[in-house]
């Protein structure tokens, strides 16, 4: 049997963070990376390429919804052929869901498509940032689903919410009272992954591809951009946006871009990381400036 572990969290939480903390962490053990992008560009895969090659990525959705769930289904049919060869077996699938994913169908999922005589899911990891639980929990039921099937649940950017990280925890654990809380910086933690393989009862449906609570947009740069210029036009929507990342094009080269709930920051990458562009995922029921926005840089709707 080959052990699952499932890192869910919302949108900018750090979920990709703690995939990269573990690439660097665990460099002689043999880890498939499944990473489920809500955009419908490859973003998270392409960091993780740089320093880990046996990633699939699943873009356009979540992985637990209508439209991505048969994909997901063969992505995991077909692992254990691709990856687990008898002279260098993996250890395990780390699987990384969508910000907005509901992962109370995991179980139903492996019974119904019998991958649960292949796979074992071992542990469930939620990534919190205790700067947006507070504002979000009560509007997004997806976040609270996230806590409750979680084994352990990271209660990352302690060191940018200092006064929020008590009050964060307390909803946690009204969510989910037996669960874990580890409090992390960029979620350098150090966990079992792959042990404690069991039956959780979780319930859940497969939800529908469209949720209102969302919507998407892909920006695309044909050329070097005003980056200084660029973050300020961001922050000024930044009420309307869960989260918006992207590798973005300047005359100094290629960097990185994330703007969640709790940040904007910007690094610098090679200059074939990946797509030039933003992906914008904006509040479903008042996205007017992100719109505007993205039809200024010439993109569309995703």
């Amino acid at each position: 049997m080959i052990p699952i572990c499932l890192v869910t969290g919302f949108l900018g939480s750090g979920k990709t963070t703690f995939l990269k903390h573990i690439v660097e962490t665990r460099p002689d053990e043999r880890i498939v990376y499944l990473v489920n992008e809500f955009s419908p560009e490859d973003i998270d895969g392409a960091l993780l390429h740089e320093t880990e090659e046996e990633v699939v990525v699943i873009p356009g959705g979540s992985i637990f919804c209508t439209c991505l769930v048969t994909q997901f289904v063969g992505h995991l049919q077909r692992i254990p052929e691709r990856f687990d060869g008898s002279d260098d077996p993996i250890v395990g699938v780390v699987i990384e869901a969508s910000g907005i994913a509901d992962p109370g169908v995991i179980e139903r999922l492996l019974a119904e498509t019998r991958l649960d005589e292949v796979y074992d899911l071992a542990s469930i990891v939620s990534v919190v940032d205790p700067g947006s639980l507070p504002k979000l929990v009560h509007t997004l039921p997806n976040i609270r689903a996230q806590i409750e099937a979680a084994d352990t649940v990271l209660l990352n950017k302690i060191d940018l919410f200092p006064e929020e990280v008590d009050r964060a925890e307390q909803i946690v654990r009204e969510i989910n009272p037996g669960v874990t809380v580890l409090r992390t910086v960029r979620c350098e933690v150090d966990l079992a992954l792959f042990e404690g393989a069991r039956v959780r009862g979780l319930a859940g449906e497969y939800a529908l591809c469209a949720d209102p609570n969302f919507v998407r947009f892909s920006v695309a740069f044909g050329g070097p951009v005003d980056l200084e210029a660029l973050q300020a036009e961001l922050r000024r929507i930044s009420d309307q946006v869960y989260r918006a990342k992207g590798f973005v094009p300047t005359a100094g080269g290629l960097v990185y871009l994330d703007m969640s709930e709790a940040e904007l920051t910007v690094e610098p990458v090679a200059q074939d990381a990946g797509w030039p562009g933003l992906v914008i995922i904006a509040r479903g029921e008042d996205h007017d400036a992100v719109g505007a926005f993205a039809r200024r840089h010439g993109s569309a709707d995703a």
